[in-house]
Parts: structure tokens; C-alpha cells; sequence
């Protein structure tokens, strides 16, 4: 079976991908090299309460229903 160097994925995917977000460049490498992800999205409809204040936004629950905000949290894994 072949290794795959996480690091030099990561380095071809920001050369090739160069506007794209770290969290999705760091999800795409996870993926080729075979990592189980380590965050998952929790569904909108899992969250009955959620505020987020910025300096320039506010953010409510309205924005994750709409699929403007996800929430990640770490998956479980079993042992």
C-alpha cells in the first residue's frame, strides 16, 4: 500500500486552489489521503438556539435554517 504525504496534498491543493477556504482545503486533503473527517456538520434542525454577534453581523438561528451559517462540531467516533 502507498503513502500518501498529507503536507505536500495540502501544498498542491493551496497552489491549485488559491481563493479556497483552509477548513475545505484541509477537508479535501483529509480525503484524498483516506482521514475520516473530523468534523461534522450539525443539521439545522438539531439547534433550537444560536446567536453569534460580530463587529460588523449579527447571526441567528434564521441564518442557519437558510443555509447561510453551518455549524461544525467534532465527530464521535467509536472505539
Amino acid at each position: 500500500m502507498t503513502t500518501v504525504d498529507r503536507e505536500k496534498v495540502l501544498a498542491v491543493l493551496i497552489k491549485r486552489f488559491p481563493g479556497a477556504p483552509p477548513c475545505d482545503i484541509a477537508a479535501a486533503a483529509n480525503a484524498i489521503v483516506g482521514l475520516e473527517p473530523e468534523f461534522e456538520v450539525m443539521p439545522p434542525t438539531e439547534i433550537s438556539r444560536f446567536e453569534c454577534d460580530f463587529r460588523t453581523r449579527e447571526l441567528s438561528l434564521r441564518h442557519l435554517t437558510s443555509g447561510e451559517v453551518r455549524v461544525f462540531c467534532r465527530a464521535v467516533r467509536p472505539r
